[in-house]
């Protein structure tokens, strides 16, 4: 009986974690979504590329934490995070870079997110002043920022009127 009960156990388990992925990748598209975003990229001076995409998936991704960062959901947030950033070295891998390489890349690309947490951690109390310096820090090859910072404080208000469990369920679109 014992063995039957740790059975059914170890396959709820199973089950919790395929469905949390499941949620996670709905996320992780949504954020993808954001990216694509054509009225973004008419502030670019060039063309459309992989590290401009992940620049802004990364900002996208620090203004999500951001908003849902409580102590409830901090073990729900770190699996979000650990699900996004191997998404991002899948990605890497399809792109066709080599296992030093992508490992150099990443180390990279998860420093750069620490930074923008970081300096975004405070944005609704920044000058527009201040936040058009962050905005040109991360995104030094955008044109026309006070678009930029329009738009992401467009995007964190609207972060800020739902909750994670929306988006954990996928009733949220870009």
């Amino acid at each position: 009986m014992n063995e039957q009960f740790e059975t059914i156990i170890d396959k709820k388990i199973r089950y919790n974690i395929l469905f949390m992925k499941k949620n996670y990748i709905h996320i992780y598209n949504n954020l993808i979504n954001y990216t694509r975003n054509k009225d973004l990229y008419k502030n670019l001076n060039r063309e459309d590329n992989f590290s401009d995409r992940l620049s802004l998936f990364l900002l996208h991704f620090s203004f999500f934490l951001k908003n849902f960062k409580k102590e409830e959901n901090s073990n729900i947030l770190q699996e979000i995070y650990d699900f996004n950033f191997r998404q991002l070295e899948l990605s890497i891998r399809e792109i066709g870079y080599g296992d030093q390489s992508i490992n150099k890349k990443m180390k990279d690309y998860i420093n750069l997110f620490h930074s923008m947490v970081s300096e975004i951690h405070f944005w609704d109390k920044l000058l527009k002043s201040e936040k058009l310096n962050k905005i040109s820090f991360f995104l030094s090859d955008f044109q026309n920022y006070d678009e930029l910072v329009d738009y992401f404080d467009e995007f964190n208000l609207n972060l800020s009127k739902k909750t994670l469990n929306s988006y954990l369920k996928s009733v949220i679109n870009p």
